[in-house]
C-alpha cells in the first residue's frame, strides 16, 4: 500500500504545481493581449484555479468512478468554506462589502437549488443536465465581467492571482500553459487510481476518499494562499472569492463531469437505511454556506464564531466520514 500512498501524494504535489504553471501562463499570455486585469482574475485566474478540480472529476467520470466525481466537487465546497474561510474567519474577522456577493450568491443559491432537485428526486445525473451547468457557468462569467468593468469598485482581488510580467517571454507562457495542463493531467490520473486503491484498503467507500483527502488536496492552493495571507497580516479573504469558487465546483466541475459521463449519486453509505449523501453531506454543504452568508449579509461583517463553528463543523463531519 506505500506505493499507491506516494502515487497518491506525487498526485497532490502535480496538481498544485500544474495549476501554478497553467495561471502563471495564462496570466502572462492574457496580459500579453493587454486584457483588462479585472477580467482575467475573473475569468483566467479562476477558471485556472479551478482546474484541478475539473480534471479530477472528470477523470473519476469516464472512469465510471462517480463516488469520487461526486466526492470531490461537494466535499470541495464544505472544504473551501468550513475549513479554508473558516481559519481567517476564526483568527482575523472583519467586514464585508455585501454588494459584490449580490451575483455569485445569487448564481450560486440558484445553481445549488437545481442540483439538490435533481439529486433528491432522481439520484441521478444526466448528460443534458450537465450543459445546462455549464450553460450557468457560462452565463455567471459574463454577468460578473460585466458587471466589474461597470462597477470596478466592488471587485476583490482574485485569491489566487500572482504578479506577472507583461513583458514575459510568450514562448515561456505558452510552455507554461501547456506543461502545467499536461502535468494537471496527469496528476488528476495519479490521484483518481490510487485513491480508489487507498479506499478500498481503508474499506471506506470512493466516495469518503473524494469528500475527504482529494476534495482538501484539490483545494490546497486556496489553504496555503489563506495560510500566507494571515502570515502576512491580511487574514480577510474576499467571500465573493469563497461563493465564485463554490459555484464553479457545482456548474463548471460537477456539470463537465456529468456532461462527459452521467453518473448517479454513490448509495454505499446508509443511514437507517437512507442514503448518507442526502441526510449528511449535501445538507451539510448548505448548512455550511447558510452559516458562512447569511449572518454575514445581515450585519456586514464575518464574525469569530462563524469561523470556530465551521471548524467544528468540518472536524465532526470528517470524522464521521471515517468512522462511521
Amino acid at each position: 500500500m506505500l506505493v499507491p500512498i506516494l502515487l497518491f501524494t506525487l498526485g497532490f504535489v502535480m496538481l498544485i504545481k500544474g495549476g501554478d504553471w497553467f495561471v502563471d501562463g495564462s496570466v502572462g499570455i492574457a496580459h500579453r493581449f493587454n486584457l483588462p486585469e479585472l477580467l482575467i482574475g475573473a475569468t483566467v485566474v479562476s477558471v485556472g484555479t479551478t482546474l484541478p478540480e475539473v480534471m479530477v472529476s472528470c477523470q473519476a467520470a469516464l472512469q465510471g468512478n462517480s463516488g469520487i466525481s461526486y466526492g470531490n466537487a461537494i466535499g470541495s465546497i464544505i472544504c473551501n468554506v468550513s475549513l479554508i474561510a473558516a481559519i481567517t474567519i476564526a483568527v482575523k474577522p472583519g467586514p464585508v462589502n455585501t454588494k459584490s456577493l449580490r451575483i455569485p450568491a445569487g448564481f450560486f443559491t440558484i445553481a445549488a437549488a437545481l442540483y439538490l432537485a435533481i439529486a433528491l428526486t432522481t439520484g441521478r445525473f444526466e448528460r443534458w443536465q450537465g450543459f445546462a451547468f455549464l450553460a450557468v457557468f457560462l452565463t455567471y462569467m459574463t454577468v460578473s465581467t460585466l458587471h466589474m468593468k461597470n462597477h470596478p469598485e466592488e471587485a476583490a482581488p482574485a485569491e489566487n492571482e500572482k504578479e506577472t510580467s507583461n513583458d514575459s517571454p510568450l514562448v515561456k507562457d505558452i510552455l507554461l500553459l501547456v506543461v502545467g495542463a499536461a502535468v494537471i493531467a496527469v496528476g488528476a490520473n495519479l490521484l483518481v487510481n490510487n485513491g480508489t486503491l487507498i479506499a478500498q484498503w481503508l474499506g471506506v467507500p470512493d466516495s469518503v476518499i473524494g469528500l475527504t483527502m482529494i476534495a482538501l488536496g484539490t483545494s490546497l492552493p486556496e489553504l496555503i494562499t489563506a495560510i500566507t495571507s494571515l502570515m502576512k497580516g491580511h487574514g480577510a479573504l474576499s467571500l465573493g472569492n469563497i461563493i465564485g469558487a463554490n459555484l464553479f465546483n457545482i456548474v463548471l466541475v460537477s456539470g463537465a463531469a456529468i456532461a462527459l459521463s452521467p453518473f448517479s449519486i454513490p448509495s454505499e453509505k446508509t443511514i437507517a437505511g437512507i442514503n448518507s449523501s442526502f441526510v449528511v453531506d449535501l445538507p451539510v454543504m448548505v448548512l455550511v454556506m447558510v452559516i458562512l452568508c447569511v449572518p454575514t449579509f445581515i450585519k456586514g461583517r464575518l464574525s469569530r464564531w462563524q469561523g470556530i463553528l465551521l471548524l467544528c463543523i468540518y472536524a465532526a463531519f470528517t470524522a464521521y466520514q471515517f468512522l462511521f
